[in-house]
């Protein structure tokens, strides 16, 4: 079963470094949907609806990975992001390429918390420090490969094939575990059904028809008869097309087909039984509220939209109806006393603010670097970051090793706290900071930081919570971290603009500055002041979330029994 992380903890890694290689790719996936880059605002969807899937139904499919077992939901996962990147692929018009988003999201969110609790289930209290330590490392190593992996496929292929990749590993992957993982105790017996010869051919011909609808064969759609196929009945969507609904007519056969199997029928009506699926619709309502309030914002406006507003008033009304469900309901998806120890709710609320301050680094550093010294160099901005992303999987690594020996609290407290220290010396950057040797001992300070954080914070909630709802805690963990980098880049991106607006109307005009015309040279350089004066705002923001995590963690997961027993204490304790 232990091979069986290793390759979930790969899934994991490939999973984040697709959020990566998508925003490389953004701009041909635009041109892909006919969208120009003067049209990004509309291209939202393709990020908010990854957000959407990853995190809205996370709670869900935790509280599934306790009740059906970790390796379903890890097999599960895989194949719904392998199909997501198929949607993708093969997308024609923004709202194909949005659903094919939600799928990837929904899939590669799943395999978080089905496998940070098989670590729990694998080792004990004492012991999980090192392997949380790794999977976080193997993680993390997905944002230092997505950029990579992304730029060496648009080099030699089209944006497509990034999804096609995804496609072939996801299966790949999937299968690997589904042969390895048999003897997982928690697997729902399936036995050996017969095939279902029907539910296979209604895949076949969703199949045919979805390929054949997506690649639009030049020979078919000139033709007078077969022509006929690719003629919508209203409209101009491909859906409404004979194809489309063929698609979408099998695909609902075979969905009905599989559901009526005795076995998936047991499935079906344990998840019915044991799964309050109310709650689970009020929080995921709850939680969508927020990730469109902030996901569509604007920060050059405000936090949220306009638009946004009426998100969060959604979102709140569905959190207030979630609390009155909860108090309730005889068996709710978040069970009473779930988060009753501090160490548990206190993990959750940390990993909020560590997510608040780290996409501050991931989004503003590389702006920082293109600012100052790179101009329109993308890729050699980019390489500024990975500093700071090579350092944090070493610091995962790290803070699991040091979680045997010091307290959690202790070790994520000082990780924040060294954060928070490179925050504040990011404030006080100038435009040539980047040249110098000191620029990349704090951006390494900053990435060790973060990465020893990790695991402590996972460690403390799965030892602090039963071992019956691990799959459920620990996606509130991703859930706040998710929340918080949303928050905060919505947040700290308008207070920074804000500076940077201040900073531009106390300039000189233009024509007391430069007597020839044109933009000239000190023009600029007041330009670029004005513009780092913004960066000095995010990054004395984000050392203030850094900091408050930091005090939390130290707070909070007192107590958590994360640590091996000395061996005076295993001898007290026999």
């Amino acid at each position: 079963m232990r091979a069986v992380l290793w390759l979930a903890a790969i899934a994991v890694a490939f999973a984040a470094a697709d959020t990566y290689v998508v925003v490389l790719a953004l701009p041909d996936m635009m041109a892909g949907v006919g969208l120009s880059i003067e049209e990004l605002q509309r291209a939202a969807p393709l990020i908010s609806g990854f957000l959407l899937g990853y995190v809205a139904v996370l709670p869900l499919i935790g509280r599934l990975a306790d009740l059906l077992g970790h390796l379903p939901v890890l097999v599960g996962g895989l194949i719904v992001f392998a199909f997501g990147s198929f949607l993708t692929a093969l997308s024609w018009d923004l709202a194909a390429m949005v659903v094919g988003r939600f799928f990837q999201g929904l899939g590669g969110g799943a395999l978080v918390p089905a496998t940070l609790a098989l670590v729990a289930a694998l080792y004990p209290a004492e012991r999980r420090g090192v392997p949380l330590g790794l999977v976080s490392a193997v993680q993390e190593l997905g944002s230092v490969l997505g950029p990579l992996i992304g730029a060496a496929v648009l080099a030699v292929a089209d944006w497509r094939a990034i999804f096609v990749l995804n496609l072939v590993v996801g299966a790949i992957l999937a299968i690997a575990i589904r042969q390895m993982g048999r003897s997982d105790p928690g697997t729902v017996a399936r036995g050996r059904p017969r095939p279902d010869l029907i539910a296979l051919l209604l895949l076949l011909v969703a199949g045919v028809a979805f390929v054949l609808l997506a690649i639009e064969p030049t020979a078919l759609v000139q033709d007078l008869t077969w022509g006929a196929l690719y003629v919508p009945a209203a409209g101009s969507t491909r859906w409404l097309t004979p194809l489309g609904l063929v698609t979408i007519i099998a695909t609902l056969g075979f969905l009905v087909k599989c559901g009526l199997r005795p076995n998936v029928r047991r499935v079906l009506g344990r998840i019915a039984a044991e799964v309050d699926v109310l709650g689970a619709l009020l929080l995921s309502f709850a939680l969508a509220g927020v990730i469109l309030a902030f996901a569509t914002a604007d920060p050059e406006v405000a936090v949220f939209s306009e638009q946004g507003t009426w998100y969060l008033v959604a979102g709140g009304l569905a959190l207030l109806g979630f609390v009155f469900h909860l108090r309730r309901a005889q068996d709710p998806i978040v069970p009473r006393g779930a988060f009753a120890r501090t160490p548990a709710w206190g993990s959750v609320l940390i990993s909020f603010f560590v997510g608040a301050a780290l996409v501050a680094a991931l989004i503003d550093v590389p702006l920082f670097a293109r600012t100052t010294i790179y101009g329109d160099s993308q890729l050699k901005a980019a390489l500024v970051l990975l500093e700071f992303l090579v350092a944090l999987p070493v610091g995962a690594v790290l803070g699991g090793f040091l979680t045997r020996r010091l307290p959690a609290g202790v070790i994520a407290g000082g990780g924040m706290l060294l954060a928070a220290v490179a925050f504040v010396l990011m404030a006080r950057w100038d435009a040539d900071a980047l040249r110098s040797l000191s620029a990349t001992v704090v951006l390494v300070a900053g990435g060790l930081g973060f990465g020893l954080a990790l695991a402590p914070v996972n460690a403390a909630i799965l030892a602090t919570t039963e071992q019956s709802m691990h799959g459920l805690t620990t996606s509130f963990t991703v859930v706040a971290r998710m929340v918080g980098m949303l928050v905060g880049i919505s947040a700290l991106t308008t207070i920074g603009l804000r500076s940077y607006y201040a900073a531009q109307a106390d300039l000189p005009s233009l024509s007391s500055v430069c007597t020839g015309g044109g933009m000239c040279e000190d023009y600029q350089d007041l330009l670029i002041g004005a513009a780092i004066a913004q960066e000095h705002t995010v990054f004395a923001g984000a050392a203030v979330c850094a900091g408050i995590a930091a005090v939390l963690s130290v707070v909070l997961l007192r107590g958590a029994p994360t640590r091996a027993l000395s061996p005076n204490q295993t001898v007290t304790a026999l």
